[in-house]
């Protein structure tokens, strides 16, 4: 089942089925389609992720614009499936504009964020290891174990082990160069636990 097929089926048949997989392809499709809003790009090959989420959701091009119509309706299904708050998009949106002036800035944007959101989890999902084996229904101990987690890799200098220490250095160098705030990575991170946790359970029912 390819990206955004879940997400379709529910469209249609009005059921839920978040996944990790959904939250962080939609979050690159408002991405891109900040980027093709601000740049006045016309080539929809350029943002592949808006082009398949287009095409599945048949959303129409606004204004002659690309990016305008899929950066709502993206924004919309993000805040309404995951409860994301209007401060995250905002982050984006000024982040994608001050590194993103041309074309040419794009790739290298891109590539930076992808590292940033790799590192970031893989390092949380490092030091929270018996954290994710908190019930889902504690969301609200779960949050704050995320965000405390997330304050530490955005403050404390000194690390036990060193691959730990290298990338949090990492994170905290891509976090400042990409302008976003500890309580936009909080969000992110917490969404994508709280989501994989409840994968393995949503797959043994699938298999049932």
């Amino acid at each position: 089942m390819g990206i955004f097929a879940k997400l379709f089926k529910k469209n249609s048949e009005g059921t839920s089925s978040k996944n990790v997989e959904d939250f962080v392809s939609l979050t690159r499709v408002y991405f891109q389609s900040v980027i093709a809003a601000n740049l006045g790009i016309t080539n929809i090959r350029f943002v592949p992720d808006v082009a398949n989420f287009k095409r599945l959701f048949k959303i129409p091009t606004q204004g002659g614009r690309l990016g305008q119509a899929e950066k709502t309706a993206s924004r919309k299904m993000l805040m309404q499936d995951y409860g994301l708050s209007e401060n995250f998009f905002k982050e984006i949106d000024a982040s994608v504009k001050k590194h993103c002036r041309t074309q040419n800035d794009v790739q290298a944007y891109l590539f930076m964020y992808q590292g940033f959101s790799q590192d970031l989890m893989m390092l949380m999902g490092n030091l929270m290891q018996w954290k994710f084996r908190v019930p889902s229904v504690f969301k609200g101990a779960l949050r704050s174990m995320t965000e405390k987690t997330v304050h530490d890799v955005c403050t404390k200098t000194v690390w036990k082990k060193d691959d730990v220490h290298k990338t949090a250095m990492a994170v905290r160098q891509y976090k400042e160069r990409l302008g976003y705030s500890e309580q936009w990575m909080t969000e992110y991170v917490y969404n994508v636990v709280l989501l994989a946790k409840k994968e393995p359970k949503n797959k043994a029912t699938e298999e049932k």
